[in-house]
């Protein structure tokens, strides 16, 4: 059961189609969503998309986007499931969030998303955008050459 590289996880994190972006808010609860996601070197970006999310109708926000404007230390992580355990692995991309909401700045991890995920050309990117600068990549794989480790 090896553990890692920081290049293999970051490998099989890049190719995965939906990561968990985990939150917690300043007193420690932590929060969980699925996420869409473009890689640019060790900078990782996700945004608001335009499908209907309850929480625009509140004051205070996207409850990931209140988290890490109050504490910006976050998690990606990304996983295979396989009813064969000997093809299992998990990927895991720590680092420290901010909130972009400048449309201007906004415009190049909108272009990487978009090109990655087809859909965004109808349900939209209104943002805001969140970058994720990466300080650490971790990882397992239940057998050595995971499918993408390279």
């Amino acid at each position: 059961m090896p553990r890692l590289a920081a290049g293999q996880a970051r490998r099989l994190l890049a190719a995965a189609r939906v990561a968990r972006l985990a939150t917690a808010s300043p007193d420690g609860v932590p929060h969980l969503v699925p996420v869409t996601f473009a890689l640019d070197g060790d900078t990782v970006y996700t945004a608001v998309d335009g499908k209907p999310k309850a929480a625009r109708r509140l004051p205070a926000g996207l409850r990931r986007l209140d988290n890490i404007r109050r504490n910006p230390a976050v998690a990606l992580l990304a996983d295979y499931y396989a009813e064969d355990w000997a093809a299992l692995w998990w990927a895991r991309a720590d680092g420290t969030a901010s909130v972009i909401e400048d449309p201007a700045l906004m415009a190049g991890p909108a272009r990487l998303l978009a090109g990655r995920y087809p859909q965004y050309a109808t349900v939209g990117l209104p943002g805001p955008v969140i970058a994720i600068r990466v300080t650490q990549w971790s990882g397992w794989a239940a057998a050595p050459g995971p499918p993408g480790a390279g």
